[in-house]
């Protein structure tokens, strides 16, 4: 049995399960994705629609739906808080991003997929309306997390 998927050369069981989300996006108003509202439901956002913030919601159902805890926190910034500390990304991790002001309780999460010199590749939830792919600086990374061992 893996207790820690970093020492393997296993895919982390969340990422086909966020993979195969790809293309799931927000409705126009007056109407509702049903499964962003089962996004929410793995948060404190139980019962909202499509047009609140969603990227921690689709972060805790991939881990939920992969039988790993997540924070239940519709909050990006809830998952520095998570799991443990990595000093560098690990494809699959948690990646917390800092939005407007290093201290604001703002943020962004996704899954790390890659990255270069400036950018980081994340794939996520609430990413241009929808579950993607997409660059973000480099230096807007405040944290990459894992789960904690089993």
């Amino acid at each position: 049995m893996i207790t820690d998927i970093r020492d393997s050369a296993a895919e982390p069981v969340w990422m086909p399960l966020a993979i195969a989300e790809c293309g799931v996006r927000r409705f126009p108003v007056g109407e509702t994705n049903p499964r962003i509202v089962e996004y929410n439901d793995q948060t404190n956002l139980v019962g909202y629609d499509d047009k609140i913030s969603w990227c921690s919601s689709f972060i805790n159902w991939c881990l939920a739906g992969a039988g790993v805890r997540g924070t239940r926190s519709a909050l990006a910034r809830s998952w520095l808080d998570w799991g443990v500390a990595l000093d560098g990304p690990v494809y699959g991790c948690v990646t917390v991003l800092m939005r407007d002001d290093p201290t604001s309780w703002k943020g962004h999460v996704g899954f790390y997929l890659r990255h270069d010199e400036a950018f980081i590749y994340l794939l996520g939830g609430n990413q241009l309306d929808e579950v993607r792919e997409l660059a973000y600086p480099v230096a807007s990374v405040l944290g990459y997390r894992w789960p904690e061992p089993s």
